[in-house]
């Protein structure tokens, strides 16, 4: 079973991505347009051109997990837009609002790190 844990880097890809291909394909995905290595342990995300659906492809040493969220009667209302990239860096509880059909830049959450303050 995956998890996605704090540590993870999470890559969302912003264009949509062809649905029709499996793992090889959004691993060229990966590749030749995100620019990264399918193989690094990163969560790749891509929503497909309706915006109903995601998939993410996760390589965990052994092989890759490819999972597919379909939404039964509603879109995903957020999704990142291009700013010269062609991903944007999630964390890990902003990626299960996602999921969620949320919006992760709308809700409230503590900081991932904060100072705690000069020790005396």
């Amino acid at each position: 079973m995956i998890q996605i844990t704090p540590q993870m880097r999470i890559l969302v890809a912003i264009a949509p991505a062809d649905f029709r291909c499996g793992i090889d394909g959004l691993a060229r995905v990966c590749k030749d347009v995100l620019k990264a290595d399918p193989f690094s342990g990163w969560v790749f995300v891509f929503r497909n051109r309706t915006a109903t659906a995601v998939k993410l492809l996760v390589y965990d040493g052994q092989g890759f997990w490819l999972c597919h969220k379909r939404l039964s009667s509603a879109r995903f209302c957020w999704w990142p837009t291009a700013e010269d990239s062609a991903t944007k860096s999630l964390a890990a509880h902003e990626i299960q609002v996602l999921l969620s059909a949320g919006n992760p830049k709308g809700m409230q959450a503590a900081p991932s790190w904060r100072s705690v303050g000069p020790l005396d």
